[in-house]
């Protein structure tokens, strides 16, 4: 949004990561001028009102899920052509109900190795033909939300307006509320009416300062330690005014016995006496980057714990479904595998080591039950970098004190 911006924009409490890393760097190929400053967290980028400043090139999002699907439909409708190029994990993500839909859209896509995945050659629309009223597509994100993400996010670049109609029987998402409420943020409104989604004519970002959440995807982490060992966590500056999904998991903690209550500094959870954990039957659609967290919490609670209707995390940076079934069993801990579901039966975990399958949310996940169980080694841990490179300092950091 602030390269789409017309004029700087100051992000605030940007979170460095080799995904963000791998997004301004992207946005530096394409000739953006981007200040970045990893000590006070601040990112300055100057938009040029939907103009791309270069007309070739080519650019590299490495295994950022959000810059392959955000900066592919942004160079859809740009002048030029443009090359793409990702890591082997990326390769292998879904992109094609993108593709399909801007191709549609009018842009020119040659696969350079596996036809419906990255890389490729994209030879951009330019400039729209003036319509009366709205393009219109139709989109499927029953694979990935991402993909009508990145049509809301550039849909200021058609001055004619965009409505995207959805497909699957998915219509909605916890990280779609996201994108529409920052794009509200950057003034750009858009709307939904339960089917279809629509931006008005003639919208465009208004460049200025924005101050960017905490992650609280990676504060789980912490709250879900304060679970297991019935100790206390509280995250500055994580609020329920926050507008990410994933607070979700602290309701849902609050059922499994934990307390849970608002303070200054933040939320803070304390964990039930021992670490007693109930039992559950969970619908996690909606804040399915936690599958795993509460997974490795699964083998300590009292009764079974079910997750459900989390089929889609086959398709991120692991198959994450059977990534985490096989691991815990590895452990010990009996498991079910279904397409779009798992089931923990309560076991005491054994040492050994973790796979990571070069999956950051494995990594920090798994990690947590060494909290429990001494002998817990993370294979490759430090393939979290890819969105928080220094949770194993801040986890010994926590242990120490």
């Amino acid at each position: 949004m602030a390269a789409l911006a017309d004029g700087k924009t100051l992000l605030k409490g940007v979170l460095f990561s080799d995904d963000s890393r791998n997004f301004l760097g992207a946005l530096k190929a394409l000739g953006f001028a981007v200040d970045a400053d990893e000590e006070t967290k601040e990112v300055t980028v100057t938009g040029l009102n939907g103009e791309i400043p270069v007309t070739s090139g080519e650019i590299y999002v490495g295994s950022a899920g959000t810059a392959a699907r955000f900066l592919t439909a942004m160079l859809a409708l740009a002048k030029g052509t443009f090359t793409i190029n990702a890591s082997e994990q990326m390769k292998k993500r879904p992109m094609k109900p993108l593709f399909d839909v801007l191709i549609k859209m009018g842009a020119k896509i040659t696969y350079l190795e596996e036809e419906g995945f990255l890389p490729i050659k994209i030879q951009g629309i330019g400039k729209m033909q003036d319509t009366d009223g709205p393009l219109h597509v139709a989109l499927d994100i029953s694979k990935s939300t991402q993909f009508l993400s990145a049509l809301l996010l550039i849909s200021p670049m058609l001055k004619q307006g965009l409505h995207i109609e959805i497909t699957s029987e998915r219509k909605d998402g916890s990280y779609i509320g996201i994108t529409r409420n920052m794009m509200e943020q950057f003034g750009v409104k858009t709307a939904f009416d339960g089917s279809s989604y629509q931006t008005p004519c003639k919208s465009a970002y208004q460049a200025g300062a924005y101050q960017i959440e905490p992650d609280v995807s990676a504060a789980c982490y912490f709250y879900a330690a304060a679970a297991l060992t019935g100790g206390t966590a509280v995250v500055e500056h994580v609020t329920w005014e926050c507008m990410q999904g994933d607070l979700k998991f602290l309701k849902l903690l609050e059922t499994l016995g934990c307390s849970v209550k608002d303070t200054e500094e933040g939320i803070e959870v304390t964990g039930a006496k021992n670490g007693k954990i109930k039992g559950i039957t969970v619908d996690m659609k909606d804040f399915s980057d936690q599958t795993m967290t509460l997974a490795v919490l699964a083998p300590f609670a009292e009764t079974p714990i079910r997750i459900e209707n989390v089929g889609h995390i086959r398709l991120q940076e692991s198959d994450r479904i059977h990534a985490t079934v096989t691991e815990l069993t590895g452990l010990g801990v009996r498991c079910d595998e279904e397409d779009d579901a798992l089931t923990i039966y309560p076991s005491t975990p054994k040492a050994g080591t973790v796979q990571t399958y070069d999956d950051h949310r494995i990594a920090m996940a798994f990690a947590l039950i060494g909290l429990r169980i001494e002998g817990i080694a993370i294979a490759n841990p430090m393939c979290c970098r890819k969105t928080f490179e220094t949770y194993f300092d801040v986890l010994e950091q926590l242990c120490a004190d």
